[in-house]
């Protein structure tokens, strides 16, 4: 197995970890201790997602693509609210 798909999984993984633990901070709401520990845990998993995000994309494994801005426009006209302003 070579470096970038090593990485592929644990930015895979990790993204799921950040997922169960935004569950978990969400349902633990009124719990104080155990909802600051999923908070807690939640912000490491995102940190730690965000270096792995960047270490892939430093090294060309992870490429992004700009959205067209008449994309982007069809977009917000389709998912606008007319009557909201």
């Amino acid at each position: 197995m070579d470096d970038k798909t090593i990485m592929e999984n644990l930015l895979l993984t990790t993204k799921g970890v950040c997922d169960l633990y935004m569950h978990g901070t969400i349902e633990s709401a009124g719990t104080s201790t155990v909802h600051s520990a999923f908070k807690s845990a939640l912000t490491d998993a995102l940190n730690m997602q965000g270096d792995i995000y960047k270490t892939m994309t430093d090294k060309g494994w992870y490429q992004t693509q700009n959205a067209e801005p008449s994309k982007l426009n069809e977009v917000k006209q389709k998912y606008s609210c007319p009557g909201c302003k």
